[in-house]
């Protein structure tokens, strides 16, 4: 299903996307998003290996279906990096040569990113770290996930490094949540950004996806409609009967 965005004055609307059959999609900040997590964690009862493990499962699938192999993902620390360390589980699981090169030693992962890590060490699926491990890596296809919707500033030291070498490569980049460098709910890129072929996006569009020129897509992580609705943020669902669905910036027809 295609989505298209609504170009109007309005500060709600001018972040909404809509379906081709009409149904309204509201994007969200960085901020906005923040709490949409904090009351699905805390007031909901969802987990956040739950919300990574279907972010995970979506990235593999659109992977798969937009890139070629080999595979190389680029995690950090978080939610953003332990979706593509999910990723990359399901991914060799369907026998895709797949290896991650990390933004910092594996002893420097914690909470939900060390576990999946821990299951990726225990299959034997390649895990390094540092700009000269992605040189040294045969990919076809990159995917980004170093950094999410929580970037402020400006990246820095090795996931900055990284990014200037993913860009540098003859690959198809493939982006979680949001390139990594660009700021979510602005679109600012205010020092080293990942150039994507395409991203998936989680859960509702950042308002800072509107400055992208690439293909954009998004993916259901199961946060109940009820989050949404106790934070006032207008939502219809979007994924109907898909777990990812499409979307088209303002841009476009």
């Amino acid at each position: 299903m295609q989505f298209v965005a609504i170009p109007t004055n309005d500060t709600m609307n001018a972040r909404a996307f809509r379906t081709e059959t009409g149904r309204s999609v509201t994007a969200v900040t960085a901020a906005e998003m923040r709490e949409v997590d904090r009351v699905a964690v805390e007031e909901f009862g969802l987990s956040l290996l739950q919300m990574m493990e279907n972010a995970g499962r979506d990235l593999a699938r659109h992977v798969r279906e937009h890139g070629t192999e080999p595979v190389v993902v680029l995690a950090g620390n978080g939610g953003n990096g332990g979706g593509g360390l999910c990723a990359a589980r399901h991914l060799a699981n369907r026998e895709v040569p797949v290896s991650v090169v990390l933004d910092r030693s594996s002893d420097g992962l914690d909470g939900a990113a060390r576990t999946q890590y821990e299951t990726l060490a225990a299959m034997d699926v390649p895990v390094d770290d540092g700009v000269g491990a992605l040189a040294d890596a045969e990919a076809e296809t990159v995917v980004d996930a170093l950094v999410g919707y929580g970037l402020d500033g400006s990246l820095c030291g090795t996931p900055g490094e990284l990014v200037t070498k993913a860009d540098a490569l003859n690959a198809t980049v493939v982006s979680l949540d949001v390139p990594s460098g660009m700021v979510a709910t602005t679109g600012e890129r205010p020092g080293p950004s990942i150039d994507p072929d395409s991203v998936l996006t989680l859960a509702l569009p950042k308002t800072g996806l509107l400055e992208l020129e690439c293909e954009l897509s998004l993916g259901d992580i199961a946060i109940p409609a009820e989050v949404y609705d106790s934070l006032g943020i207008p939502y219809s669902n979007p994924f109907e009967a898909a777990y990812r669905t499409a979307l088209t910036r303002a841009s476009e027809p």
